[in-house]
């Protein structure tokens, strides 16, 4: 009965979204640190706040809890998340499957996932947009741990294809069009809230990951789990903290909005030629 329960919950907190929209959207955006501008050019929106949807989590990393942007971008209908969330707030890990399940019953089938991220790899530099190709998960946790709503997939489902090719290939071609290019890396996930220290950062590396971050790979797996395909781009927004000293992510921010205006092309770019 307890999983009856949580599906219905996701449920109702779809229905509740869908009730103001209207219209089922195939895409959704979650937008990572200082990359919201994409909203700028979404027409006809509605808006609805994370604490007005029944069940839904709230974020607790600023002043704004966070709300769902719905309308149309390039002529086909997107639903933006204008803020993730993430371990380090408190919230269990099978909370944390919460948005991608409620975007799946809401009829998203790709998903676009930014972030922000500190550069391991030596040939990544702040401010370099780079495709996330495959994770390294070892916190050894997982979103869909518990009992597994059938509904949504199998309890045993692969992921070595979780960053989807075709989504990657398209992404590279798009920013070329655009008249840059792409890097592409593993992504290390760790809990947060505190950074890597500089041996921990030295071990990433040597296990081959070329970034780390504190989100996106409990919506990955959760989108795994679904069928939804992914697009992960992750903004460089500062070195690792082996190359450089004191860092308290004052500078991610500030990257992060000096590269907004070049990603928002990438994905406005990139969300034309879906379907195309």
């Amino acid at each position: 009965m307890l999983k009856d329960k949580i599906f219905d919950n996701y449920k109702e907190s779809a229905d509740f979204i869908l009730d103001k929209i209207k219209i089922k959207p195939e895409i959704a955006i979650i937008l990572g640190t200082g990359l919201t501008t994409l909203l700028d050019e979404i027409e006809d929106k509605v808006e609805i706040s994370y604490s007005d949807v029944p069940n839904f989590l709230i974020s607790t990393t600023t002043d704004n809890p966070g709300k769902f942007i719905f309308g149309k971008l390039k002529g086909k209908y997107v639903i933006c998340m204008t803020k993730r969330f993430h371990y380090y707030e408190g919230y269990d890990f099978n909370e944390l499957a919460t948005p991608v399940y409620v975007l799946k019953l809401l009829g998203v089938k790709t998903l676009i996932l930014t972030n922000a991220s500190g550069a391991v790899n030596y040939n990544f530099h702040p401010g370099d947009i780079c495709l996330i190709t495959d994770h390294l998960n070892f916190a050894g946790v997982t979103p869909t741990r518990g009992n597994n709503l059938k509904e949504f997939g199998e309890r045993f489902y692969p992921i070595d294809k979780l960053y989807d090719k075709g989504l990657r290939d398209l992404a590279k071609k798009s920013a070329i069009d655009l008249g840059f290019e792409l890097k592409e890396g593993v992504y290390f996930f760790t809990v947060g809230p505190f950074f890597e220290s500089p041996s921990e950062i030295r071990a990433i590396r040597l296990l081959g990951g070329d970034l780390v971050g504190m989100s996106t790979i409990t919506e990955t797996l959760t989108a795994g789990h679904c069928g939804i395909k992914v697009l992960a781009m992750s903004v460089a927004t500062n070195y690792s903290s082996d190359r450089i000293e004191n860092m308290d992510g004052s500078e991610v921010e500030d990257v992060a909005r000096k590269v907004s205006p070049r990603l928002k092309s990438l994905i406005i770019k990139i969300v034309e030629e879906l379907g195309e």
